[in-house]
């Protein structure tokens, strides 16, 4: 039996997949962890070997993968090759870190007595991954896991299957032991019964996913009956706050960037500009300019710097939150409503804590422009949200900006830089409803793997009884 995911522009199929049920996980955890011990006790120079032939064989695959992200989720090429990009390094940190799964010998007050502290792998991870990043996000959920010498479940995204199973393939093609790298694909329709039986599986022993708070909270809700750890990068509403003695070109180009690029459908994505109010209408009218240059099209002729959203529900969400703001009395300052997938790069100025857009993550082409009486109520508006994803500050006082950044309630923040920035390298993941725990390098090596006590005598024992 098999689904097929629809081109978001065309409504044509842009791709077929299998639709596994419930009753196929079973058999998958089970070969995921017959897999595991091999893979798990081979030397970490052949791990990362077989690392970096994976992130040459993704490289390998480009045309591939730029044409299924158009296909699926209309993205545009740019996007396609930076997912790319980025994952490809992501697979490289992975392989570097094989060599820095360290330990440590920690002084006892026991005579004689040796003992140390290991990380060994967790066993079967199940890496549960979106479709708006859908390269970077799907090798997030399994390069670092592998490293670390667990062996993996992708579930792939049901609105970009066939990125997803080229990842796998990719993989594949590397030779990693068989069993050791699996993918699972499912209709829309049993995502949550499919999910469920994954979470469920004994043999899987922890799960990171990336996606909504919603189904986060579904998520770890599920694992915590069979005690199963998690890692959730959840939703987002990111702040990007623009003080007085900011650059406002500089802060006008990161600002639009954050906000539009893949038509804001990245968890990192500025949602809020918190202007001051010294600076506040000529920023306004700098960044409403900039949003009305940034024409929107259909990707596939590469003209237009923004391509489709992901699908109508989109469409009907962000139109809702235009709808509710203008209402209110917010200025509508550049684009408007979307009349199809293919939506402007829309700019609302004069939001206020009444309107939804204040505080309901968009996940679209639109921004809130909000304005603030200085940096003390600028902290408190950027604070004023239950997410905690990303944030920024821009100030040509560095230190300044350090000190806002400090008082930012958030998992990341950029003093005079995007919301939106990755690195294979660095701790990646939020606060609150954002979620909690950390994917990327060291962070990576904690998050997928036990670290054990284990001590060795080397002298007679003396025991009080």
């Amino acid at each position: 039996m098999h689904f097929e995911r629809k081109n978001p522009l065309t409504g044509e199929t842009a791709s077929t997949a299998v639709a596994m049920q419930a009753s196929d996980v079973p058999a998958i955890a089970e070969t995921a962890a017959a897999a595991f011990p091999e893979w798990a006790a081979m030397g970490p120079n052949a791990r990362r070997t077989i690392l970096m032939k994976a992130a040459d064989a993704l490289e390998a695959r480009r045309d591939e993968f730029v044409a299924a992200m158009q296909s699926e989720i209309g993205a545009t090429a740019g996007w396609a090759m930076f997912n790319l990009g980025l994952a490809v390094g992501i697979v490289r940190e992975a392989a570097a870190i094989t060599t820095q799964i360290g330990g440590e010998i920690i002084p006892s007050d026991k005579p004689g007595c040796m003992s140390m502290a290991l990380r060994e792998p967790l066993g079967v991870v199940l890496g549960i991954a979106p479709w708006n990043a859908p390269i970077i996000l799907g090798v997030r959920a399994i390069a670092v896991p592998l490293g670390c010498g667990n062996s993996v479940i992708l579930k792939a995204s049901e609105a970009s299957p066939r990125t997803h199973e080229l990842i796998i393939e990719s993989f594949a093609a590397a030779g990693f032991p068989d069993g050791v790298v699996n993918v699972v694909t499912n209709a829309p329709e049993d995502a949550a019964s499919v999910v469920g039986a994954l979470i469920d599986a004994p043999q899987v022993r922890h799960i990171n996913f990336t996606g909504s708070t919603s189904v986060g909270k579904i998520i770890a809700r599920r694992a915590a009956e069979h005690l199963k750890p998690c890692l959730l990068e959840l939703g987002g509403k990111a702040p990007l706050i623009v003080l007085e003695d900011a650059d406002l070109d500089e802060a006008v180009k990161a600002a639009a960037f954050g906000a539009f690029m893949n038509q804001g459908q990245i968890c990192m994505s500025t949602e809020r500009i918190i202007m001051v109010d010294a600076i506040a209408d000529q920023f306004a009218g700098k960044f409403a300019a900039k949003a009305a240059s940034m024409a929107a099209g259909d990707p596939r002729d590469g003209n237009t710097p923004l391509g489709a959203v992901v699908d109508q529900k989109t469409v009907d969400h962000v139109n809702g939150l235009i709808d509710d703001a203008i209402g209110k009395g917010a200025k509508l300052l550049s684009g408007g409503r979307g009349e199809s997938v293919v939506m402007p790069a829309t700019v609302l100025g004069d939001v206020t804590d009444n309107m939804d857009i204040y505080r309901e993550e968009s996940f679209g082409p639109v921004v809130a422009l909000i304005r603030a009486e200085d940096e003390a109520d600028a902290i408190r508006i950027a604070n004023d949200s239950e997410y905690g994803l990303s944030a920024a500050v821009f100030t040509r006082d560095t230190a300044r900006g350090l000190g806002v950044a400090r008082q930012i309630r958030s998992g990341i923040c950029h003093v005079n830089g995007p919301t939106v920035h990755d690195e294979a390298q660095m701790p990646f993941g939020g606060v609150g409803a954002s979620g909690y725990g950390r994917f990327g390098g060291k962070a990576g090596i904690d998050s997928f793997t036990q670290l054990r006590w284990i001590t060795m005598e080397t002298q007679p024992g003396h025991y009080p009884i």
